[in-house]
């Protein structure tokens, strides 16, 4: 008996970590622009998950605002609006490229270039190192300067 009862909340276990208060519209515009929000917002706890996959308690407060906002029947830019005044850009899931968020869009590609840099600054130098012929061909050079400017004076 326990044996089948474990099988059986095992079974059903995933079921239940994905029931995510699943909100449902008469109009299937209201529903779709609450289905974008959700998953354009992110979960202010959880960060690195929109509203519509977090389980937070603060996650759960925004979808069922979302969802009293679209029932009042706003648009979808006015909630974003209401959020961004309230929470900031962070909230959006995706921010838009501003001056603030400047650096955090190109900080990553910055570092990147520099990275690439340096390696190849490196690569270079011990290349330099590595091939005598190069230096010996500066010294050559520099000797037959010498001798040319000795022999014409």
């Amino acid at each position: 008996m326990k044996r089948g009862l474990l099988i059986f909340c095992l079974l059903f276990l995933p079921l239940a970590a994905h029931a995510i208060d699943a909100r449902q519209f008469a109009d299937p515009k209201q529903q779709e622009a609450y289905d974008t929000l959700t998953a354009q917002l992110r979960c202010l706890v959880c960060q690195n998950q929109t509203i519509a996959d977090s389980n937070a308690e603060l996650a759960a407060d925004l979808r069922r605002q979302v969802y009293e906002m679209l029932e009042k029947g706003q648009s979808k830019e006015e909630i974003i609006q209401f959020m961004t005044d309230r929470y900031g850009d962070f909230v959006l899931y995706k921010p838009p490229f501003t001056a603030k968020t400047g650096l955090l869009w190109l900080g990553p590609a910055g570092f990147l270039l520099l990275g690439l840099l340096g390696v190849f600054w490196v690569i270079r130098q011990k290349k330099a190192a590595a091939d005598p012929a190069s230096g010996q061909a500066e010294k050559l050079a520099k000797i037959r300067r010498l001798l040319d400017e000795g022999d014409a004076s």
